[in-house]
């Protein structure tokens, strides 16, 4: 299942060379988490999700039927998710200040 789906995302995507897929045996089934560039993001998940769906369909198509279930999850590239934090830090969430101490509320 890791080939397809990685064979599926780099055939997809501008920089085949960062498309990662890591396996994870859980307690429900395996995870197949997909990892790639941040502007390959929307290649692999299409308008309203409808590539990320049928890779999922493909995937689950080719897994035996007596076997564990799979599931594909689209990871957030690490670098984004710095630079979301970052951007949370410096500016207050829903545009909220708290006052300083000693001001009025």
């Amino acid at each position: 299942m890791e080939e397809l789906l990685t064979f599926v995302a780099q055939s997809l995507v501008d920089h085949p060379e960062q498309v990662r897929v890591t396996k994870t045996e859980g307690p429900e089934g395996v995870i197949l988490e997909l990892n790639v560039a941040e502007e390959d993001m929307g290649k692999v998940i299409g308008k309203q999700g409808r590539i990320a769906k049928a890779i999922r369909t493909l995937v689950k198509a080719a897994t035996p039927k007596d076997g564990a279930h799979v599931f594909v999850e689209i990871q957030r590239p690490i670098e984004s998710m710095a630079d979301d934090m970052e951007d949370a830090a410096d500016s207050p969430e829903d545009g909220w200040e708290l006052p300083a101490p000693g001001e009025d509320a």
